[in-house]
């Protein structure tokens, strides 16, 4: 039901055309994120199909404390609750249960925490992340892991991922046995591994090793963007990228911005997501060719441009900077909306822009005339 095929290679950037029970993916790919089941900015599914989205990532522990996973059951699915015909990719809850930290309990069973809440006790192990993924039907569904913290010693982190290791053998056998089941929501769900091992590159590079013998349906590399710099998270992908299977998808978790992407890309990402597009558009920063603007700034205030000339997002199309500044002075939250549609429309354009420049062997230089162009700062 689901296949995954590279359609060029430009040094090590590749990009490729997935096939899902949902429809088609293809990468390089950012997956706008909507946590609950919705992007935060009141921006709906009917918004997402216009501004060309083709992946929304929502997130396994918050929709398992609100509404509930059984809940979503009944109602058909994550994809019938949401209306969204495209494909949806699930996040284990592992992440959350790291930002928890106060909350939570680890053990080799899985960790005991508290719901952010209500404060109500709460168990997940790979079994429960994966049952609670089957019931939401996403199309890909990822392991239970931890994100170990920046920085962690030596020993926390190679115990950390050998006990993530053991969980994503768990985690494969109970989604095996989900998908089988006759009242499953998605019987083809996917199931993405995830590398850890912080900065150590040859914890990574084992761990990959470990991980590609299973032969998931694409791999993570999760654990970066927690604090180490970006030039350290580069050095980690070039020594990683390579261990985990090429003819599969590669998914650089929870980065980044538009410039790690290009970076990301270059070294052989397929798969990214960031709450930055819709965080910083909900505090009036939007993003243009040539580096972010402040739309509170009063130089603004009688600016009758578009956000960016040229761009064919809702926002720009129809309104002002500085309509949008007013709107977003006035605590209006058709501001907060207009600048997330923007954003978002800006890295879902992006990744079409580096998927024709990756199958028009120019990659190299449509990196560097970007990335120059993120520098400069308008006037």
């Amino acid at each position: 039901m689901h296949s995954y095929e590279i359609k060029a290679v430009d040094g090590r950037a590749k990009s490729a055309h997935m096939e899902t029970v949902h429809g088609v993916i293809e990468t390089p790919v950012f997956m706008n994120v909507g946590t609950v089941a919705a992007i935060k900015g009141a921006v709906s599914t009917m918004d997402l199909r216009e501004i060309g989205t083709q992946v929304e990532l929502s997130n396994t522990y918050h929709l398992h404390v609100r509404p509930g996973d059984q809940v979503v059951k009944k109602l058909g699915g994550l994809h019938r609750f949401m209306n969204w015909d495209r494909p949806i990719l699930t996040d284990s809850g592992g992440f959350q249960v790291f930002s928890l930290k106060g909350l939570r309990k680890i053990r080799e069973e899985g960790v005991y925490f508290q719901s952010h809440i209500d404060g109500h006790r709460i168990f997940m192990g790979p079994e429960e992340s994966m049952q609670i993924q089957s019931n939401l039907g996403s199309t890909i569904a990822m392991a239970f892991d931890e994100c170990a913290p920046y920085p962690s010693t030596r020993e926390y982190m190679q115990n950390s991922v050998d006990r993530t290791s053991r969980w994503l053998v768990r985690c494969k056998a109970e989604m095996d046995r989900l998908n089988s089941l006759e009242d499953t929501v998605n019987p083809h769900q996917m199931l993405f591994g995830i590398n850890q091992g912080g900065t150590y590159e040859d914890i990574r590079i084992e761990h990959a090793k470990r991980i590609r013998e299973l032969d998931l349906d694409g791999y993570a590399v999760g654990g970066l963007a927690v604090g180490e710099s970006h030039e350290e998270m580069y050095r980690i992908l070039d020594e990683v990228v390579p261990y985990l299977p090429q003819d599969k998808p590669v998914y650089l978790m929870g980065v980044g911005t538009p410039a790690n992407i290009l970076e990301g890309v270059d070294r052989g990402v397929d798969f990214f997501d960031c709450v930055y597009p819709s965080r910083n558009g909900r505090h009036g920063h939007v993003y243009t060719a040539h580096g972010k603007l402040n739309l509170f700034n009063a130089k603004f205030e009688l600016d009758e441009r578009p956000i960016e000339e040229g761009c064919g997002c809702p926002a720009c199309r129809h309104y002002s900077r500085a309509y949008i500044r007013h709107l977003l002075k006035a605590k209006e939250m058709l501001g907060m909306r207009l600048c997330v549609l923007h954003n978002l429309w800006f890295y879902n354009h992006l990744m079409e822009e580096i998927r024709a420049a990756i199958r028009e062997h120019r990659y190299a230089e449509y990196k560097k005339t970007k990335l120059e162009g993120f520098m400069m700062k308008e006037d």
